[in-house]
């Protein structure tokens, strides 16, 4: 069941975050398709939280009445190319199938774009068995453009990866 949008929020990530954080952060299935590594302790947690989640000014937890139930992020590229981005998210998986990460990435593309005017293409690459996260991303109004085969090595395997794209002249679809 869908869960009512005006409950979902996104914002910067804060050190009373922790528990809720630790939550998905430390389930190795929520983990298993992100390029980090399973949080295993309460202090390895809040060290990932200050030094890698705080300073990331587009690293935002998403929120269920201001609970942290996730994250999405948005990487933008050197200044050279900085009319491209990289998004990446994760919901627990309590919250798994009821539109809260899809949600969350609207609301992050649409405030991306305003906030970045130079921003032509936001870019998305998924694991070709992580169907859950390609149906994210088509229902967020991203376009799936291609397979890279064997594109990276992570957590001791190659992954084949569909690349999607969103462009700003996309329309942007967004729940509220």
């Amino acid at each position: 069941m869908a869960m009512d949008p005006s409950r979902i929020t996104v914002r910067p990530f804060d050190v009373t975050d922790l528990d809720d954080f630790m939550v998905w952060a430390g389930d190795d299935q929520v983990t298993q398709y992100l390029r980090w590594k399973t949080l295993t302790s309460k202090e390895e947690a809040l060290t990932f939280i200050k030094e890698v989640c705080i300073p990331h000014p587009w690293r935002l937890s998403i929120c269920i009445d201001n609970h942290s139930v996730g994250f999405v992020s948005i990487f933008r590229r050197s200044e050279k190319e900085r009319y491209i981005a990289d998004i990446g998210y994760a919901v627990s998986r309590k919250h798994w199938g009821q539109g809260i990460c899809t949600t969350a990435v609207k609301m992050a593309v649409a405030s991306a774009l305003k906030e970045f005017p130079d921003l032509v293409r936001l870019q998305g690459f998924v694991d070709v068995e992580n169907k859950a996260s390609q149906r994210i991303l088509e229902k967020a109004g991203f376009t799936q453009e291609g397979l890279l085969r064997k594109y990276m090595f992570l957590k001791g395997r190659l992954w084949d990866l569909y690349v999607y794209s969103y462009l700003s002249i996309d329309p942007i679809v967004v729940n509220r």
